[in-house]
Protein backbone atom coordinates (compact mmCIF):
# COMPACT_ATOMS: atom_id res chain seq x y z
CA UNK A 1 0.00 0.00 0.00
CA UNK A 2 1.42 3.39 -1.06
CA UNK A 3 0.99 6.00 1.64
CA UNK A 4 2.65 8.87 -0.24
CA UNK A 5 0.53 9.36 -3.35
CA UNK A 6 0.72 12.00 -6.08
CA UNK A 7 -2.05 13.84 -4.27
CA UNK A 8 0.08 13.90 -1.10
CA UNK A 9 3.06 15.21 -3.06
CA UNK A 10 1.03 18.05 -4.56
CA UNK A 11 -0.38 18.88 -1.11
CA UNK A 12 3.11 18.95 0.38
CA UNK A 13 4.31 21.10 -2.53
CA UNK A 14 1.45 23.52 -1.84
CA UNK A 15 2.38 23.62 1.86
CA UNK A 16 6.03 24.30 1.01
CA UNK A 17 5.30 27.06 -1.51
CA UNK A 18 2.53 28.91 0.32
CA UNK A 19 3.04 30.42 3.76
CA UNK A 20 6.00 31.72 5.74
CA UNK A 21 8.54 29.33 7.22
CA UNK A 22 9.06 31.76 10.12
CA UNK A 23 6.02 30.29 11.87
CA UNK A 24 5.52 26.89 10.25
CA UNK A 25 9.09 25.57 10.31
CA UNK A 26 11.14 24.20 7.42
CA UNK A 27 10.46 20.71 6.09
CA UNK A 28 13.00 18.44 4.44
CA UNK A 29 11.06 18.64 1.18
CA UNK A 30 11.21 22.45 1.31
CA UNK A 31 14.96 22.30 2.02
CA UNK A 32 15.50 20.03 -0.98
CA UNK A 33 13.50 22.36 -3.23
CA UNK A 34 15.44 25.40 -1.98
CA UNK A 35 18.68 23.51 -2.52
CA UNK A 36 17.82 22.78 -6.15
CA UNK A 37 16.78 26.39 -6.70
CA UNK A 38 20.23 27.29 -5.41
CA UNK A 39 21.80 24.95 -7.99
CA UNK A 40 19.66 26.56 -10.70
CA UNK A 41 20.82 30.01 -9.57
CA UNK A 42 24.47 28.91 -9.50
CA UNK A 43 24.07 28.00 -13.15
CA UNK A 44 22.06 31.10 -14.08
CA UNK A 45 24.00 33.93 -12.38
CA UNK A 46 27.58 32.97 -13.40
CA UNK A 47 26.34 32.39 -16.96
CA UNK A 48 24.90 35.91 -17.08
CA UNK A 49 28.15 37.37 -15.72
CA UNK A 50 30.29 35.43 -18.18
CA UNK A 51 28.00 36.25 -21.11
CA UNK A 52 28.20 39.97 -20.23
CA UNK A 53 32.00 39.77 -20.07
CA UNK A 54 32.30 37.88 -23.36
CA UNK A 55 30.01 40.23 -25.28
CA UNK A 56 31.71 43.36 -23.94
CA UNK A 57 35.36 42.38 -23.72
CA UNK A 58 35.76 39.84 -26.54
CA UNK A 59 34.71 39.34 -30.11
CA UNK A 60 33.99 35.65 -29.73
CA UNK A 61 31.12 34.37 -31.84
CA UNK A 62 28.14 32.78 -30.09
CA UNK A 63 28.77 33.99 -26.52
CA UNK A 64 25.22 32.90 -25.63
CA UNK A 65 26.33 29.30 -26.25
CA UNK A 66 29.88 29.51 -24.93
CA UNK A 67 28.83 31.06 -21.61
CA UNK A 68 26.41 28.30 -20.47
CA UNK A 69 28.68 25.54 -21.78
CA UNK A 70 31.70 26.91 -19.90
CA UNK A 71 29.79 27.45 -16.64
CA UNK A 72 28.09 24.06 -16.81
CA UNK A 73 31.43 22.44 -17.65
CA UNK A 74 33.00 24.05 -14.58
CA UNK A 75 30.22 22.69 -12.37
CA UNK A 76 30.62 19.24 -13.92
CA UNK A 77 34.33 19.29 -13.06
CA UNK A 78 33.54 20.51 -9.54
CA UNK A 79 30.99 17.75 -8.96
CA UNK A 80 33.39 15.16 -10.36
CA UNK A 81 35.93 16.28 -7.77
CA UNK A 82 33.29 16.07 -5.03
CA UNK A 83 32.26 12.62 -6.20
CA UNK A 84 35.68 11.12 -6.94
CA UNK A 85 37.49 12.77 -4.04
CA UNK A 86 36.33 10.27 -1.38
CA UNK A 87 37.15 7.39 -3.75
CA UNK A 88 40.62 8.69 -4.61
CA UNK A 89 41.51 9.28 -0.95
CA UNK A 90 39.70 6.17 0.30
CA UNK A 91 42.94 4.28 0.95
CA UNK A 92 44.26 6.97 3.30
CA UNK A 93 40.89 7.12 5.05
CA UNK A 94 40.87 3.35 5.56
CA UNK A 95 44.35 3.43 7.07
CA UNK A 96 43.30 6.24 9.42
CA UNK A 97 40.19 4.31 10.43
CA UNK A 98 42.24 1.23 11.23
CA UNK A 99 44.59 3.27 13.41
CA UNK A 100 41.63 4.71 15.29
CA UNK A 101 40.02 1.25 15.47
CA UNK A 102 36.87 2.77 13.99
CA UNK A 103 34.86 1.57 11.04
CA UNK A 104 32.84 3.63 8.62
CA UNK A 105 30.12 1.84 6.69
CA UNK A 106 30.60 2.19 2.95
CA UNK A 107 28.52 4.94 1.33
CA UNK A 108 25.80 4.03 -1.16
CA UNK A 109 27.66 5.17 -4.24
CA UNK A 110 24.73 4.50 -6.57
CA UNK A 111 22.54 6.83 -4.53
CA UNK A 112 25.27 9.47 -4.41
CA UNK A 113 25.77 9.21 -8.19
CA UNK A 114 22.05 9.75 -8.76
CA UNK A 115 22.09 12.78 -6.45
CA UNK A 116 25.12 14.23 -8.26
CA UNK A 117 23.51 13.82 -11.67
CA UNK A 118 20.35 15.50 -10.35
CA UNK A 119 22.38 18.50 -9.18
CA UNK A 120 24.14 18.72 -12.54
CA UNK A 121 20.81 18.82 -14.36
CA UNK A 122 19.71 21.81 -12.28
CA UNK A 123 23.07 23.55 -12.86
CA UNK A 124 22.56 23.06 -16.60
CA UNK A 125 18.94 24.21 -16.48
CA UNK A 126 19.99 27.49 -14.87
CA UNK A 127 22.83 28.03 -17.33
CA UNK A 128 20.76 27.45 -20.47
CA UNK A 129 17.75 29.35 -19.07
CA UNK A 130 20.02 32.37 -18.75
CA UNK A 131 21.29 31.82 -22.30
CA UNK A 132 17.72 31.81 -23.64
CA UNK A 133 16.92 35.05 -21.82
CA UNK A 134 20.02 36.71 -23.23
CA UNK A 135 19.70 35.54 -26.83
CA UNK A 136 17.30 32.90 -28.09
CA UNK A 137 19.01 30.07 -29.99
CA UNK A 138 17.60 26.68 -31.05
CA UNK A 139 20.63 24.91 -29.56
CA UNK A 140 20.12 26.46 -26.12
CA UNK A 141 16.38 25.70 -26.28
CA UNK A 142 17.08 22.06 -27.18
CA UNK A 143 19.57 21.69 -24.31
CA UNK A 144 17.11 23.30 -21.88
CA UNK A 145 14.23 21.05 -22.95
CA UNK A 146 16.35 17.89 -22.72
CA UNK A 147 17.50 18.79 -19.20
CA UNK A 148 13.95 19.74 -18.20
CA UNK A 149 12.71 16.30 -19.25
CA UNK A 150 15.62 14.52 -17.59
CA UNK A 151 14.99 16.25 -14.26
CA UNK A 152 11.32 15.22 -13.97
CA UNK A 153 11.87 11.75 -12.49
CA UNK A 154 14.75 12.75 -10.15
CA UNK A 155 12.61 15.61 -8.81
CA UNK A 156 9.71 13.25 -8.16
CA UNK A 157 11.99 10.67 -6.52
CA UNK A 158 13.91 13.06 -4.27
CA UNK A 159 10.88 15.10 -3.23
CA UNK A 160 8.91 11.98 -2.25
CA UNK A 161 12.02 10.56 -0.56
CA UNK A 162 12.33 13.70 1.58
CA UNK A 163 8.68 13.20 2.55
CA UNK A 164 9.50 9.62 3.63
CA UNK A 165 12.35 10.98 5.76
CA UNK A 166 10.37 13.77 7.42
CA UNK A 167 7.33 11.56 8.08
CA UNK A 168 9.56 9.06 9.90
CA UNK A 169 10.08 11.58 12.71
CA UNK A 170 13.85 11.09 13.18
CA UNK A 171 15.41 13.28 15.89
CA UNK A 172 18.34 14.11 13.57
CA UNK A 173 19.67 13.31 10.10
CA UNK A 174 22.42 10.71 9.70
CA UNK A 175 23.48 8.38 6.89
CA UNK A 176 24.96 5.01 7.80
CA UNK A 177 28.32 5.98 6.28
CA UNK A 178 28.49 8.87 8.80
CA UNK A 179 28.25 6.55 11.82
CA UNK A 180 31.75 6.37 13.34
CA UNK A 181 31.43 4.50 16.63
CA UNK A 182 33.14 1.21 17.44
CA UNK A 183 31.53 -2.06 16.45
CA UNK A 184 32.60 -5.70 16.25
CA UNK A 185 33.04 -7.27 12.82
CA UNK A 186 30.29 -9.88 13.25
CA UNK A 187 27.85 -7.23 14.42
CA UNK A 188 28.80 -5.00 11.51
CA UNK A 189 27.83 -7.79 9.10
CA UNK A 190 24.47 -8.16 10.89
CA UNK A 191 23.75 -4.46 10.28
CA UNK A 192 24.78 -4.65 6.60
CA UNK A 193 22.55 -7.67 6.01
CA UNK A 194 19.65 -6.01 7.84
CA UNK A 195 19.88 -2.98 5.54
CA UNK A 196 20.54 -4.74 2.25
CA UNK A 197 18.15 -7.67 2.73
CA UNK A 198 15.17 -6.38 4.70
CA UNK A 199 12.79 -9.19 5.57
CA UNK A 200 9.48 -8.70 7.35
CA UNK A 201 9.37 -9.71 11.00
CA UNK A 202 13.05 -9.16 11.85
CA UNK A 203 13.75 -7.65 15.28
CA UNK A 204 17.15 -6.03 15.81
CA UNK A 205 18.21 -5.51 19.43
CA UNK A 206 20.86 -2.81 19.93
CA UNK A 207 22.65 -3.08 23.29
CA UNK A 208 25.28 -0.77 24.72
CA UNK A 209 26.16 1.82 27.32
CA UNK A 210 25.30 5.51 27.14
CA UNK A 211 27.30 7.15 24.37
CA UNK A 212 27.97 3.93 22.48
CA UNK A 213 25.97 5.11 19.44
CA UNK A 214 22.81 3.01 19.80
CA UNK A 215 20.33 5.72 18.86
CA UNK A 216 22.46 7.17 16.06
CA UNK A 217 22.98 3.69 14.59
CA UNK A 218 19.25 2.97 14.64
CA UNK A 219 18.51 6.29 12.91
CA UNK A 220 21.25 5.69 10.34
CA UNK A 221 19.90 2.21 9.52
CA UNK A 222 16.35 3.52 9.16
CA UNK A 223 17.52 6.47 7.06
CA UNK A 224 19.00 4.11 4.48
CA UNK A 225 15.66 2.30 4.28
CA UNK A 226 13.70 5.57 4.13
CA UNK A 227 15.79 6.61 1.15
CA UNK A 228 14.57 3.42 -0.52
CA UNK A 229 11.04 4.72 0.20
CA UNK A 230 10.27 2.32 3.04
CA UNK A 231 7.79 3.53 5.67
CA UNK A 232 9.88 3.98 8.82
CA UNK A 233 8.89 5.42 12.19
CA UNK A 234 10.97 6.63 15.12
CA UNK A 235 9.34 6.62 18.56
CA UNK A 236 10.49 6.42 22.16
CA UNK A 237 9.31 3.50 24.26
CA UNK A 238 7.18 5.64 26.58
CA UNK A 239 5.44 7.34 23.65
CA UNK A 240 4.79 3.99 22.00
CA UNK A 241 3.10 2.74 25.16
CA UNK A 242 0.42 5.41 24.79
CA UNK A 243 0.00 4.52 21.10
CA UNK A 244 -0.95 0.97 22.08
CA UNK A 245 -4.35 2.34 23.13
CA UNK A 246 -5.27 3.89 19.79
CA UNK A 247 -5.82 2.69 16.26
CA UNK A 248 -5.23 5.76 14.11
CA UNK A 249 -5.49 4.90 10.42
CA UNK A 250 -3.45 7.91 9.31
CA UNK A 251 -1.49 10.56 11.18
CA UNK A 252 -2.28 14.16 10.24
CA UNK A 253 1.26 15.45 10.78
CA UNK A 254 1.96 16.01 7.09
CA UNK A 255 0.66 14.64 3.76
CA UNK A 256 1.29 10.92 3.38
CA UNK A 257 1.97 10.27 7.09
CA UNK A 258 1.37 6.84 8.58
CA UNK A 259 0.65 5.37 12.00
CA UNK A 260 3.20 3.24 13.85
CA UNK A 261 1.45 -0.02 12.92
CA UNK A 262 1.66 0.85 9.20
CA UNK A 263 5.45 1.14 9.32
CA UNK A 264 7.71 -1.29 7.53
CA UNK A 265 10.41 -0.45 10.10
CA UNK A 266 9.81 0.79 13.64
CA UNK A 267 12.54 2.21 15.90
CA UNK A 268 11.74 1.92 19.62
CA UNK A 269 14.29 4.16 21.35
CA UNK A 270 15.14 4.81 25.01
CA UNK A 271 13.80 1.50 26.29
CA UNK A 272 16.43 1.45 29.04
CA UNK A 273 19.53 3.61 29.66
CA UNK A 274 22.12 0.86 30.13
CA UNK A 275 25.66 1.47 31.35
CA UNK A 276 25.93 1.78 35.13
CA UNK A 277 22.15 1.43 35.49
CA UNK A 278 21.89 -2.34 35.54
CA UNK A 279 18.20 -2.75 36.29
CA UNK A 280 15.57 -2.20 33.63
CA UNK A 281 13.50 0.92 34.28
CA UNK A 282 10.90 -0.08 31.71
CA UNK A 283 10.40 -3.78 32.40
CA UNK A 284 9.23 -6.32 29.88
CA UNK A 285 6.14 -7.43 31.87
CA UNK A 286 4.83 -3.84 32.02
CA UNK A 287 5.53 -3.34 28.31
CA UNK A 288 3.61 -6.51 27.47
CA UNK A 289 0.75 -5.61 29.81
CA UNK A 290 0.20 -2.29 28.02
CA UNK A 291 0.79 -3.84 24.60
CA UNK A 292 -1.80 -6.57 25.28
CA UNK A 293 -4.52 -4.25 26.53
CA UNK A 294 -8.10 -5.57 26.30
CA UNK A 295 -9.19 -3.33 23.41
CA UNK A 296 -6.21 -3.33 21.04
CA UNK A 297 -4.00 -6.16 22.33
CA UNK A 298 -4.40 -8.64 19.43
CA UNK A 299 -4.09 -5.80 16.90
CA UNK A 300 -0.90 -4.50 18.51
CA UNK A 301 0.77 -7.90 18.79
CA UNK A 302 -0.06 -8.89 15.22
CA UNK A 303 1.49 -5.76 13.74
CA UNK A 304 4.52 -5.68 16.04
CA UNK A 305 5.25 -9.31 15.22
CA UNK A 306 5.17 -8.83 11.45
CA UNK A 307 7.04 -5.54 11.05
CA UNK A 308 10.79 -4.99 11.20
CA UNK A 309 11.73 -3.40 14.50
CA UNK A 310 14.89 -1.91 16.02
CA UNK A 311 14.84 -2.12 19.81
CA UNK A 312 17.33 0.33 21.38
CA UNK A 313 18.06 -1.48 24.63
CA UNK A 314 20.37 -0.99 27.61
CA UNK A 315 22.62 -3.73 29.01
CA UNK A 316 22.57 -7.17 27.47
CA UNK A 317 23.47 -8.83 30.78
CA UNK A 318 20.24 -8.07 32.60
CA UNK A 319 19.85 -8.81 36.32
CA UNK A 320 16.12 -9.44 35.86
CA UNK A 321 14.57 -12.86 36.36
CA UNK A 322 13.64 -14.91 33.30
CA UNK A 323 9.96 -13.98 33.37
CA UNK A 324 10.97 -10.30 33.42
CA UNK A 325 13.47 -10.47 30.56
CA UNK A 326 12.77 -9.17 27.07
CA UNK A 327 13.41 -12.57 25.49
CA UNK A 328 10.33 -13.84 27.27
CA UNK A 329 8.37 -10.84 25.93
CA UNK A 330 9.20 -11.80 22.34
CA UNK A 331 8.01 -15.34 22.93
CA UNK A 332 4.73 -14.02 24.33
CA UNK A 333 4.23 -11.88 21.23
CA UNK A 334 5.01 -14.90 19.04
CA UNK A 335 8.37 -13.77 17.64
CA UNK A 336 10.64 -16.70 16.79
CA UNK A 337 14.16 -16.55 18.21
CA UNK A 338 15.55 -16.92 14.66
CA UNK A 339 13.98 -13.53 13.85
CA UNK A 340 15.72 -11.81 16.77
CA UNK A 341 19.10 -10.25 15.89
CA UNK A 342 21.44 -8.97 18.60
CA UNK A 343 24.12 -6.29 18.27
CA UNK A 344 26.14 -5.16 21.27
CA UNK A 345 28.09 -1.89 20.95
CA UNK A 346 29.77 -2.33 24.34
CA UNK A 347 33.23 -3.61 23.41
CA UNK A 348 34.05 -4.40 27.05
CA UNK A 349 31.20 -6.88 27.02
CA UNK A 350 32.70 -8.54 23.94
CA UNK A 351 36.09 -8.87 25.62
CA UNK A 352 34.52 -10.46 28.72
CA UNK A 353 32.48 -12.85 26.57
CA UNK A 354 35.63 -14.17 24.93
Amino acid sequence: MRFITRKDIFQQLKNDLIGKDAYRGVTLSYSWMANQFGHFSLGFIPTFILYTFLIRKTEISGPEIWAPCIIWGCWILFELYNFLGPLLFNVNQKNQDLQNKAYIFHPEWGNITFDTLTDLCFFGLGAFACSLLCVYTPAAMLAFLILAVLVIYPSYYWYSTKMHLQNAGYPFQLRLSQWKFKIQEQHKMVIIDFVKNPQSGKHLLLFGAKGSGKTSLSVAIATELSIKNNRCSYVTATKLLSMFFEKAERVAISPGSWAWHDSSLLIIDDINPGGLIKKDILRAPLFYELLDNPEYGPFNKEHLKKMNTIWVMGNEESTEQHEERWENLFKQIGIADSNVLRVNLDLQHEVKAK
